[in-house]
């Protein structure tokens, strides 16, 4: 196609091509992981990401493509798993922003609305990297502003910027060392880069298909999603504003819902006014409404038939008052999840390294624990942005979120929480707990490397100190107790071992033993965590 311009309809067809040509290519991007581990995720993250941005235009029949940027922008915001997926949405969201009251955009605007999405996205990330996503994002938006004038198509525009994000992404291993000890590109922008080729092909007028392969994990991935599910009735209604009725002001009138119910959303649109909550009075909503105009559209569901029918029993029909506190932490395996519920988190959220969950799911937590404060413990680096931007769009409670970046800090940060302290006294001291525990994991070797000086061969079981591997062997049990003597020193007193799926408690109880006769003022705690990928996971206090 020889376009100078597009609309929503060719955007939406170049959003979908591009989700899918991540998705035929996710397990690749994930094996580009520079850690040698059975955990890489950054492909399966921006394509559950940008799948669930494109599922929202599927259904959406709209010419206007700043609509529809719109559209996928709250998609991928709700959607976002991971810092690579919340950097995507971030992408998009300055994309959105850029073409914002378009209904068509050409190639200057399209190339500054690029522009616009880097500098939202790096405003998103609190110490940018360079040699990553942002990078390659940012070169070739900076090509595309600085070459628009010489091209004269879309498709040209686009071909330009294929041909920067893969010039950019060559490059990423000379900016980041780590990448160039691995022999790796950045995983996060070779996966941007095939959204960006799937753009391209759709201009082309190709069609690119979600491969059989892949139908399965997308399956998996849907049924992943939290459902969400209250009481009282989810009520959905257009407002077009009139002259002559009460006058418009979206903060008053979302101040006015607060009182009827939760889940609010308000968004204007110069007359025409769109309004999502969940509430038991939806009548009372309604009435609220139309002082202010007539209803183009109204939609009302009983959510509690839906409660009732999930969990099996009659539901109240009115929700009880706010808790003070609720606690959210990110966990897998069942033992882990029991441990870190017997030590006072009120919510679990089932997920780590190899699934990490979406913005959404922090979501429908929060709303489930109805609290007034909420803390959460994301256990994982890649998870804190996602917990971040649940925290961000959340108006009805007051969130924390506790930078946990594994299970031993996020068990500390645990153990120090005071259900009636302030919720300032409770961030600060969970916050400074986390700085005072290592944390060790024991996993295996999927392929040849070397890293930090330490030769690592497939199939080794390795052993990493916070983020660092420091050990690489053919034997499990000798490399987790080459771990514990490279953690424990003449200050530690307690150690905490969490064994994991594949690991006997004969073992386990070995690993104790060895421990406790080495290091006379150490107290050794074992658990049972059935913990995936890592056979063991180690906390020294």
């Amino acid at each position: 196609m020889s376009l100078q311009q597009i609309n929503g309809i060719v955007f939406k067809q170049m959003v979908i091509n591009g989700a899918n040509n991540l998705a035929n290519h996710s397990k690749y991007v994930d094996q580009l992981n520079v850690f040698p581990v059975p955990d890489g995720d950054t492909g399966t993250n921006m394509s559950m990401t940008m799948t669930a941005g494109a599922k929202e235009l599927l259904a959406l029949n709209e010419a206007s493509v700043g609509k529809v940027a719109k559209v996928l922008s709250r998609g991928l915001l709700m959607g976002a798993r991971g810092n690579s997926g919340v950097i995507l949405s971030q992408l998009f969201r300055g994309f959105a922003t850029g073409l914002e009251g378009k209904d068509e955009a050409n190639i200057e605007e399209v190339a500054m609305a690029l522009e616009s999405g880097v500098k939202t996205a790096y405003k998103a990330v609190m110490k940018p990297i360079e040699g990553t996503i942002l990078t390659v994002a940012r070169e070739s938006a900076e090509a595309a502003v600085a070459n628009y004038e010489t091209v004269e198509t879309m498709e040209a525009l686009y071909q330009l910027v294929v041909d920067e994000m893969q010039a950019s992404l060559n490059r990423t291993p000379e900016l980041l060392p780590v990448l160039k000890e691995v022999g790796v590109v950045d995983s996060g922008g070779q996966g941007l880069l095939y959204i960006i080729e799937g753009f391209l092909k759709a201009l082309k007028g190709e069609t690119i298909a979600l491969e059989e392969q892949t139908t399965t994990q997308e399956a998996a991935q849907t049924a992943l999603s939290s459902e969400e599910v209250e009481f009282g009735y989810c009520t959905e209604f257009i407002i077009r504003l009139e002259e002559g009725r009460r006058p418009f002001k979206e903060d008053v009138f979302r101040g006015r819902l607060e009182k009827l119910g939760n889940s609010i959303v308000v968004v204007q649109d110069e007359d025409i006014v769109k309004v999502h909550v969940h509430t038991l009075t939806p009548g009372d909503a309604l009435n609220l409404a139309q002082k202010h105009g007539e209803f183009v559209k109204l939609k009302i569901e009983n959510m509690t038939e839906q409660h009732n029918e999930i969990i099996g029993q009659n539901a109240p029909v009115a929700k009880a008052e706010k808790a003070e506190y609720g606690i959210i932490s990110v966990v897998a395996g069942e033992g882990v999840k029991q441990l870190f519920e017997e030590q006072g988190c009120h919510y679990v959220i089932e997920g780590g390294q190899t699934m990490n969950p979406s913005t959404e799911d922090f979501l429908t937590a929060i709303k489930e624990l109805n609290a007034k404060n909420i803390i959460i413990l994301p256990n994982n680096s890649n998870i804190i942005m996602a917990a971040n931007q649940a925290k961000d769009v959340t108006e009805d409670a007051n969130v924390v979120v506790v930078p946990s970046k594994t299970i031993p800090q996020g068990y500390t940060a645990l153990m120090m929480f005071n259900e009636n302290a302030p919720i300032e006294d409770n961030e600060e001291e969970m916050t400074a707990a986390i700085k005072e525990v290592k944390s060790g994991q024991v996993t295996y070797a999927v392929r040849d490397t070397q890293m930090n000086g330490v030769d690592i061969k497939q199939n080794d079981f390795i052993g990493i100190l916070d983020k660092d591997i420091v050990i690489s062997v053919p034997e499990r049990f000798e490399s987790a107790c080459a771990l514990a003597d490279k953690m424990i020193d003449e200050d530690s007193e307690i150690v905490t071992i969490l064994y994991g799926e594949g690991v006997d408690e004969d073992e386990a109880d070995e690993l104790a033993e060895y421990i406790e006769n080495k290091y006379d003022d150490v107290e050794v705690t074992i658990f049972n965590g059935q913990q995936p990928v890592y056979s063991y996971i180690i906390s020294v206090e």
